[in-house]
């Protein structure tokens, strides 16, 4: 019988200090083993729209050549996006959902002796995609709980972290678990303001449900920064979050880097097909996003109804400060069948993020909130 001391001396030294991401159960399960029924999930950020009809039709239609390896290349879906976005698709890298992407831009450009910035509750992602190339996290004081974006991204305090060693800048916006949000001119001066060596990734995967966002305008920088990359995916807005894609946009010398290392078939061919699809349903994201913006004044309309701290989020989601420890809200509320997300590996520990749902499955959150509230 061998120890973990065995097995933690076989792997690199980086490696050995990660801690494994841990899902959370199928509703399924949680179902049988509290004896509940009819659970609903606000933990994941998913699309509570589900898919749209096309694309449904187009994965059925798909899913009879699912015996053959797929476009390796995504050659209809590049075209579709550079159309979108009037780019060359050789500034396209595809990914196994954005996340994938982030990991492949680790791969590419981090390692010994570089460094990565991010800000203090930033994307986990980005801290793990990191540490596993043996690379260092420097990470930033985000901004004060009081200020007018709490917790979000404090771009000085970013910029005083970067120096010889910095080799990726990781920025994600709006900012998940936070909601927070950067505008155009603070993010386009930060850019700018950085040295040549520095990778800027702008994570995006959140920035089709700001009603006043301008999705082009971060493409469009990249004509003018080759050191920007900007990624996005389809599982948030697009309703696409079980069939893992997404993308990044930058100069076509950073996408042939980048290409080098992604892996071949790295997006399935029923992802494909429906990405294609769901990029050209403009009606489809004009409802999730009209649905999303209602969602979010329900719950922050509940949330302050009960005396609760919120971050004013731009996001599919909302974390709230339930003002004491979040995991035993977390525990009562799951046993009250609602599942929701507590944050303290996020040095979070008092807030829940709370993904937006259907208009019952919001009211339900917040009944049960108030109800578990009222036993602390």
């Amino acid at each position: 019988m061998h120890d973990k001391k065995y097995f933690d001396d076989l792997v690199i030294p980086s490696i050995k200090g990660l801690t494994a991401y841990i899902p959370g159960k199928p509703i399924e399960e949680v179902e049988r083993e509290l004896g509940l029924k009819n659970i609903i999930k606000l933990a994941s950020n998913e699309n509570p729209k589900g898919p749209s009809k096309r694309v449904l039709k187009a994965i059925e239609m798909a899913s009879k050549d699912i015996s053959q390896y797929p476009d390796g290349n995504g050659f209809y879906l590049k075209q579709a996006i550079a159309k979108k976005y009037a780019i060359a698709d050789e500034m396209i890298t595809l990914g196994n959902g954005s996340n994938d992407v982030l990991d492949i831009i680790a791969r590419a450009f981090l390692g010994p002796n570089r460094e990565a910035v991010f800000s203090e509750h930033a994307f986990v992602v980005y801290s793990i995609a990191t540490q596993s190339v043996s690379a260092v996290s420097k990470v930033a004081k985000a901004c004060s709980p009081d200020s007018g974006q709490p917790y979000g991204h404090d771009l000085a305090a970013m910029r005083c972290l970067v120096n010889d060693k910095t080799s990726v800048v990781f920025i994600a916006n709006p900012n998940n678990p936070t909601g927070t949000w950067l505008s155009d001119e603070e993010l386009e001066s930060f850019i700018n303001e950085l040295p040549k060596h520095v990778i800027v990734v702008l994570d995006e995967a959140y920035c089709e449900y700001s009603e006043t966002y301008d999705d082009s305008a971060s493409v469009k920088w990249v004509q003018r920064y080759p050191n920007l990359i900007v990624t996005r995916t389809f599982s948030k807005a697009y309703g696409l979050a079980g069939l893992r894609v997404g993308y990044s946009i930058c100069h076509s010398g950073i996408a042939d880097l980048l290409n080098r290392v992604r892996q071949p078939f790295n997006v399935n061919s029923l992802a494909l097909v429906a990405a294609k699809i769901a990029l050209a349903d403009d009606d489809y994201l004009v409802e999730t996003r009209a649905l999303n913006a209602k969602g979010l004044k329900q719950l922050e309309g509940g949330f302050s109804a009960l005396n609760l701290n919120y971050i004013p989020s731009k996001g599919n989601f909302i974390t709230v400060d339930v003002g004491v420890d979040a995991m035993q809200i977390y525990e009562k509320l799951l046993h009250e069948g609602v599942i929701v997300r507590p944050i303290p590996g996020y040095d979070l520990p008092n807030h829940l993020r709370v993904s937006v749902g259907t208009a019952e499955q919001n009211e339900l959150l917040l009944k049960v909130l108030k109800k578990v509230l009222t036993r602390v």
